[in-house]
């Protein structure tokens, strides 16, 4: 029996947190894992899991294998991915985490087209409006709305994207049209605790410098669609995606404020774990999204 397989087993049984749940998944028997992964022990001289009947943890020994031992077979497995992709063999499943304001808005069909389109790829899609840590969690990619800071990934930008201030037409007739952000510290907002600024909103003067206007309301939800929502119930002024804000813009429920002072750089990326060898089905779907986002949305 190989060291691949034993380690293989190991993972297993890791990620799905005791033998029989492994043995299920894999459709081995739990008594074939329990030997694979005591074979890797005595291969390594080293105790990498806790059993008892009632417990099941991992060693410090252990926490450490398992860290490099999922890089080492993700490494493995992209390599082997990549010589079947010379042959056109594009197949398997990729986990990817996306926030849940990608996937309810529109733009989120961009996902379902791609799995009608290849038949042979399965699509695990996590919805977390958290940022996974994509090594640690397994992911082969992520969708992020954002700037993007984190150098320690690579990213390709898929699509840029606006995030405007908005406010409803009655609104916007009790209150007037701010001519200044600093306005809003004495008018109602909508707070999207989502967003890494909350209570404090980032603004760009004539000259490019930014400055923060502190802000209150009486709402605050994680979900853009609920403050659009409000928003057009003339609950406050609150910054929404143009994906999420368009088709109340454009039937007039809404309308932008405060254009000339907002700042940009904002995008929808596709984003990655530094490995050498990237999956060509990861590939073919960051592709696909940059494709469908062109295509779909043209204004962008």
């Amino acid at each position: 029996m190989d060291t691949l397989t034993r380690m293989r087993a190991f993972v297993d049984v890791v990620e799905a947190e005791g033998f029989s749940a492994a043995a299920r998944k894999v459709g081995r028997s739990k008594a074939l894992l329990s030997k694979y992964v005591r074979e890797l022990e005595d291969e390594l001289g080293a105790l990498l899991l806790n059993r008892t009947t009632r417990k099941f943890s991992l060693t410090e020994t252990g926490h450490t294998y398992y860290r490099r031992v999922t890089e080492i077979i993700r490494e493995i497995d992209s390599l082997s991915e990549t010589v079947r992709d010379s042959a056109g063999d594009i197949k398997g499943r990729i986990k990817l985490s996306a926030p849940r304001t990608f996937a309810d808005a529109p733009i989120g069909q961009s996902l379902i087209d791609f799995a009608a389109a290849h038949p042979e790829i399965t699509l695990d899609i996590h919805l977390d409006d958290r940022f996974v840590d994509l090594v640690e969690e397994g992911f082969d990619l992520a969708i992020r709305i954002t700037k993007l800071e984190d150098s320690s990934l690579i990213a390709r930008r898929l699509a840029p994207f606006a995030v405007p201030l908005c406010a409803s037409p009655a609104l916007i007739e009790k209150n007037g049209v701010p001519q200044d952000p600093r306005a809003l510290q004495h008018l109602p907002c909508i707070i999207d605790t989502n967003s890494r600024y909350r209570h404090n909103w980032i603004f760009r003067d004539k000259d490019g410098a930014q400055f923060t206007v502190p802000v209150n309301g009486r709402m605050e939800v994680n979900s853009p669609l609920a403050v659009r929502s409000a928003v057009v119930a003339g609950l406050g002024f609150a910054f929404l995606p143009d994906f999420i804000a368009a088709p109340e813009l454009e039937a007039g429920r809404l309308q932008r404020v405060l254009d000339d002072w907002l700042t940009d750089g904002a995008g929808i990326y596709a984003v990655y774990p530094h490995r050498r060898y990237l999956p060509g089905k990861v590939r073919a779907l960051v592709d696909y999204l940059a494709r469908w986002l062109k295509e779909n949305c043209p204004d962008r």
